[in-house]
């Protein structure tokens, strides 16, 4: 394997060798540790059998005490059908599984939660249901991720009305909670309030569609979402059913056009799509904007020449200042749930979590 340096965007101030990378993934990045001794016969019959047995016997004739002496109720699966992982879109469920371990690691360093990953080699919405479903008693909440839209919407509704236990849609509302929390101290950056703000959000996939809805139950009143079509509004026949609804509820001048209509004179820009976003458009931003390019790995502007123009500038990695990633948040929205012994997370969560 080439030892060549590899920059993760040209520009960018980190170098890694593919030799460093594949060495850091080989073999996966998770293991299972036991909590208790193994090192006498003792041991062994109490953490097996037959000392194991009184547990399950107790568990059967009183099921809640299964959150007691498993790990089940501190135990989030990571599911995913690999057709939406980060900018590299539909590389099916066994590409998609390096990214769902190191999700379940950062649950585990960042939130204290085990966390295993489950990628299923389907991408019907039935199927995926029914597995997890009948997989119910093995976990205690549901992290999806990386399934593409419309299906995500669709999926994640029906899971919540099937499953008896937090579930939630990492790309959608995980994102939405960042955005909105970088929003809201950019906005004191300028020295603005949000309800005054003109924000463009590009891209109305999964993550743009979570974000213009939390937005808007923040308080934004201006917003203008952008998809590969262009401005959405009413006149259009080609919206899907999500996209006419957030029709009735954005772009209030009637704006028709693409990115560069919508950006004229606008204060936020998002970007949750790999579209990029040439430097004149951006320059017909106002003074102080916001510039939030948050595709990964690739900004949909590269934030050195955003700042040119800009008053803040954000991306979704690691390596450039003012990181918004879901990594902020979901670690905490799902322990927060669990220690809650919520069912569900529901919308005043997501805007008190941001």
């Amino acid at each position: 394997m080439s030892e060549k340096a590899v920059e993760a965007q040209p520009g960018a101030g980190v170098e890694l060798s593919r030799e460093e990378i594949f060495a850091a993934h080989l073999g996966g990045k998770l293991s299972v540790e036991t909590r208790l001794p193994l090192l006498s016969k003792r041991d062994l019959s109490i953490a097996y059998t037959p000392g194991v047995a009184e547990v399950s016997r107790a568990i059967a004739e009183e099921p809640g005490l299964v959150d007691s002496y498993t790990w089940t109720k501190r135990l989030v699966v990571v599911v995913s059908d690999g057709t939406a992982v980060l900018g590299l879109g539909d590389v099916g469920p066994r590409a998609s599984l390096p990214v769902m371990e190191g999700k379940s690691a950062l649950f585990k360093t960042f939130g204290g939660l085990d966390s295993i990953p489950l990628v299923l080699d389907t991408t019907d919405v039935d199927e995926i249901i029914e597995t997890l479903v009948r997989l119910r008693p093995s976990f205690g909440a549901v992290n999806l991720e990386d399934i593409s839209a419309p299906r995500c919407f669709e999926l994640e509704a029906r899971l919540i009305e099937a499953l008896d236990c937090p579930v939630m849609h990492d790309d959608q509302h995980g994102t939405a909670v960042v955005v909105l929390a970088a929003l809201l101290n950019a906005a004191q950056v300028v020295q603005r309030e949000i309800a005054g703000l003109k924000v463009v959000i590009s891209g109305v996939g999964a993550a743009g569609v979570a974000v213009a809805k939390i937005l808007l139950a923040a308080g934004v009143q201006d917003l203008v979402l952008v998809d590969s079509r262009g401005i959405i509004h009413h006149g259009r026949e080609d919206l899907t059913a999500v996209k006419t609804d957030l029709a009735g509820q954005s772009n209030p001048q009637g704006l028709t056009g693409g990115l560069a209509e919508a950006l004229r004179g606008a204060d936020v820009f998002v970007g949750v799509s790999s579209a990029q976003v040439p430097e004149a458009e951006i320059a017909l931003m106002s003074d102080d904007a916001i510039v939030f390019a948050l595709s990964n790995p690739t900004p949909e502007i590269h934030p050195e020449i955003a700042a040119k123009h800009c008053r803040v500038v954000a991306t979704g990695r690691s390596d450039f200042p003012n990181q918004i990633n879901n990594v902020l948040a979901f670690p905490g929205i799902f322990k927060g749930a669990l220690d809650a012994a919520a069912l569900r997370i529901t919308e005043p969560m997501k805007l008190a979590a941001a």
